[in-house]
């Protein structure tokens, strides 16, 4: 007995030692990305398992700082895939020349309004819009009829009932701020603005200031009115610790009232893993990855007729007519809209 347990304890030692080896063995692969960044572990995995690879995801904090990091590192790369740099960055991101060009076959399958860059150096995987979010109870006590236009904000029955994100600090606030300039123009983006200030608005640093300490559906926040996601609604849903009929937050999608975000994915030049990069990029634009995207970022997968969960299919609706303004327009006016806005709101 003694014998045939010492026996089967050196094979078990053998076959975890075999596997140990093996994962040494198999090549890492390296995604950048921000801290947002969220795919089901099973997905993962069996990424890795089919291809014999190591997966690591490296996180650099926000787009704006990850994007920083692999511009600054582009000599000596910190990764072979870079994921989360979004039309508000992607001129800055090319114009750092840090990625090579990859047409992937499952591009065929994405819309051609959310391919922003014709040599295919960055792939569209998602999108999602940002704009201004409601408490519906808040409203209903109050008998004021909640906000359907970003022009609803600057009058005296709203006062004091907004809070927004700081564009210099926060992406929803930056993608606010161009929604505005979308609608109005430049000039009448900061004429709003004024108005917006004389009208006692709130700024927050980030997002999770705004809405989960500001907005009055956090405990303790007085505003009812916050930036945010055409997606948040059902996020309140599937986040709710007690069931609910229906959301107790509502977006406002009228016409240029929302800014699309597209994110998109891009291999890094200097990768030691080209064809591994490759099988990266088509497995963030396969069917499997795209259908786990709205509940784990909130935000809609690139390809059409991917499926959608039940909740999301329910509380979420895309814009009609969102802003969209060009990579260029965006890198070329970013730095002085969000120093005139500075000016105007802060000053």
């Amino acid at each position: 007995m003694k014998k045939w347990l010492i026996i089967c304890l050196l094979v078990m030692i053998q076959g975890l030692a075999l596997q140990a080896v093996t994962a040494e063995s198999r090549p890492v692969l390296t995604l950048m990305t921000h801290d947002s960044f969220a795919v089901s572990k099973d997905l993962l995995k069996t990424f890795e398992e089919k291809h014999g690879v190591t997966l690591k995801i490296l996180k650099g904090g926000d787009a704006g700082a990850a994007l920083n990091q692999a511009i600054l590192s582009k000599a000596n790369p910190l990764a072979d895939v870079f994921f989360g740099v979004d039309n508000t960055f992607m001129s800055r991101a090319l114009a750092a020349d840090i990625f090579v060009a990859y047409a992937s076959p499952k591009l065929a399958d994405i819309p051609d309004a959310l391919k922003l860059d014709p040599q295919n150096r960055l792939l569209p995987v998602d999108f999602g819009d940002v704009c201004l979010n409601y408490d519906k109870s808040w409203f209903a006590g109050k008998q004021l009829a909640p906000p359907q236009t970003p022009d609803d904000l600057v009058k005296p029955a709203y006062k004091s009932l907004t809070v927004v994100q700081n564009p210099a600090t926060s992406s929803p606030g930056l993608a606010f701020l161009l929604s505005t300039i979308g609608k109005y123009g430049e000039q009448g983006a900061l004429d709003f603005w004024r108005k917006l200030r004389a009208n006692d608005v709130y700024v927050s640093p980030g997002w999770s200031d705004a809405y989960y300490g500001q907005f009055s559906r956090a405990k303790g926040g007085t505003r009812p009115i916050v930036v945010s996601y055409a997606s948040s609604p059902a996020a309140e849903v599937h986040y709710s610790d007690k069931p609910l009929d229906d959301s107790p937050t509502a977006a406002v999608l009228g016409s240029a009232a929302a800014f699309r975000q597209i994110e998109f994915v891009g291999i890094l030049k200097g990768t030691r893993q080209p064809d591994l990069a490759r099988k990266l990029v088509d497995f963030m634009l396969s069917p499997e990855l795209q259908q786990d995207i709205p509940l784990n970022m909130w935000v809609f997968p690139a390809v059409p007729g991917t499926p959608l969960p039940e909740v999301f299919r329910k509380y979420t609706r895309q814009a009609q007519n969102p802003v969209l303004l060009t990579p260029e327009q965006i890198e070329n006016g970013r730095e002085r809209w969000i120093e005139s806005w500075t000016d105007v709101v802060l000053r």
